[in-house]
This record gives structure tokens, sequence and C-alpha cells, in this order.
């Protein structure tokens, strides 16, 4: 296996920060890594490893040489700039929602459908967070047994806002909690203490973008136009790591210990249900870590047919930094860096 020229666009961000630690931690096959974010950021260095590298301006010039792009600097900038990388010849795994629903770009979970990979001509997709997570588990019991409708409620950290949110968390906090007003600047409401049932803005039916993007991504994913899929997202006052009760029906009853069984050996997955110990995922443990984690799995009792669970995971690793590094390292196992058609 050869090394590849990366660049990493978005550098300074939570999750830029992650893909470098994912990257090192990982023993990804680099021969050089270029550091790059906007013109605000442009000068700083940061940490690789054992020395440091001078973060650059991401500009139209800046990806000769590039072979493999993660990007994580927002969908305004990967629109702009992921197809300029793209025709410099590098493969962009892109973590915004530019390119999500794209008919011609693949959106993937390596555990779930690596075998779109293959389809890209330069850019792939790396799905919502919230959505990768659910996707994970849900996938091999889907195989087993097709999901026909899905109720997913989410509670999400404030880090899968960005750092100014984790910051308005500590200081808002501090402020509670020594009778101070609080003033929100990042979310709409105070984010301590409290939960906000509002992620990404409002659609006319009334979902916001973040529980629509739910449906048709999971639907993508998991190449399955069919199921009837309703989300609720929440925004909770926790650093890192996201929640989500999930509702299954499936085509068939599925038995608590038959889905227990199948999940167990998932690639990803771990198993975390004894309620007799108060065994169950939680996400202050679920941070730093690379699985998704289930438990709470029970009957449905409001369908014969149905089961219900509770899903964590890192929203920074398995859901953002870590799916892309795992989408590249699966392109680059499969000998599937050259666009399909030679492009």
């Amino acid at each position: 296996m050869r090394d590849y020229h990366v660049a990493i666009v978005g550098a300074t961000g939570l999750v830029g920060q992650e893909f470098i630690k994912i990257l090192l931690q990982r023993g990804f096959p680099m021969a050089s890594i270029r550091l790059m974010a906007s013109d605000r950021s442009a000068g700083r260095k940061l940490p690789v490893g054992n020395r440091e590298i001078e973060v650059e301006e991401t500009t139209a010039d800046s990806f000769e040489g590039v072979e493999i792009a993660l990007f994580s600097a927002g969908a305004e900038q990967s629109r702009y700039f992921s197809p300029l990388a793209a025709k410099a010849g590098a493969v962009v795994v892109d973590n915004s929602s530019a390119f999500r629903t794209d008919k011609g770009v693949p959106l993937v979970v390596p555990e779930v459908n690596p075998e779109d990979i293959r389809l890209h001509k330069g850019i792939i997709a790396n799905p919502n967070c919230s959505t990768i997570q659910m996707v994970v588990v849900l996938y091999p019991l889907h195989k087993v047994n097709p999901i026909k409708r899905i109720i997913v409620d989410t509670y999400q950290s404030v880090g899968g806002t960005g750092i100014a949110a984790v910051e308005e968390l500590k200081t808002q906090a501090r402020q509670v909690l020594e009778g101070q007003v609080t003033i929100p600047h990042v979310y709409p409401h105070q984010i301590a203490f409290n939960v906000l049932p509002e992620i990404d803005v409002f659609l006319d039916n009334g979902y916001t973008k973040e529980e629509w993007k739910m449906l048709e991504e999971t639907r993508k994913i998991m190449h399955a136009d069919s199921i009837a899929i309703s989300a609720t997202c929440a925004r909770v006052p926790v650093m890192i790591g996201h929640s989500e009760a999930v509702h299954v029906e499936f085509s068939r009853p599925m038995d608590v210990d038959e889905a227990r069984q199948i999940l167990s050996r998932a690639p990803g997955v771990r198993v975390l249900d004894d309620t007799a110990i108060s065994l169950y995922p939680q996400a202050w443990s679920a941070a730093g870590t690379d699985e998704t984690f289930v438990g709470r799995i029970r009957q449905d009792a409001s369908h014969p047919n149905g089961l219900a669970m509770w899903i964590v995971a890192d929203n920074l690793r398995k859901g953002a930094a870590l799916n892309t590094i795992q989408i590249a390292e699966e392109m680059i196992k499969r000998d599937w860096v050259k666009p399909e058609g030679g492009q």
C-alpha cells in the first residue's frame, strides 16, 4: 500500500482537529498532510504528531498535488471548493450537507454501503451525524427483517454545532449557577439546563432541516426508499455525544434476543444492555470512542412487529471525522481512489 498526499479543509474546527487525531491514531498512509482553513485562520500552527504545521488559506489553487481531501468547512465552502479539488485530481470526502442528496454523489457509511464508494466521480459525501449512528445499528437488522417504519427522537450535543456552541454552554452553565442572566448567541434560546427542539432551520412542512436529512439520508444509504421515517431532533446541554430513542417497525415480529445476537456481531456496534445493573449507552462514556452503542432493546408495546432501542455515539468521531476517514480507508483498500470511468 502506498502513501497519499492528504489535505484537511476546515482544519481548525472541532471536526478538523479530530481528523488530525484520528489519521495519526489509525496510521493512515500519508506521504504528506496539508492543513487548510479560511483566511481568518491562515498562519496558525497546529500540532500534527511531534511537529507543527502552518494552516494555509483555502484557495482555488490549493489542491495541486493533493490526492485525498477531507472537508469539514461548511456547505457553502464545500460547494465551491470540492469541485475544484476534484478537478485538480483529488478525491474529496465531504463532511457537510452540500452533496448528500445529490444523486451523482455517493453517501456512505462503510459498515452499511461501502460498495457505493466505487461510484464516485471525485466527491463522496459523509452523512449527517445523527443518521450515521442510526443506520449502523438498524442496517444489520434490516438485512434480516426488512424495516417498514422508523420513529426517531434525537438528543444532540452542542459539539455538533462547533467550538462556539461548546463555549456558549460552558459560559451559560456558569452564569446560571451564579444567578446571572444568560444572553444566547449561537442558539435562539439558552442551552444551559435546557432542551431545544430546533436543529437547523424549520421547513414549510413543520420539520426542521436536520429532521428531514435523517429521512432522506437513511433511505439513500440503505437503498430503501419505501421506509417511512419521522424524526424529532433536539439540542441538549451535552458537550459530546448524540443519543437517540428509536422505534422500528419490521416486516415481521423480531425477538429481542435475536436482535441482540445480530447486533453483537455487527461491525462497529457494541451492545450495552442489562437493565438489572443499569447498563445502557450514555453520551458521557461514549465520548472519545469509535463504536456505536445500543441498549434498552425491548419490544415496542405499540406494535407487534416493533422494537424500541437507545443508540449513542460520539458525534465528532463516528458521526463525522471517523466515518469520513473510514470512507477514505475503504476507498484505498479496494483501489477505488481513481474515479469510476477513469476521469
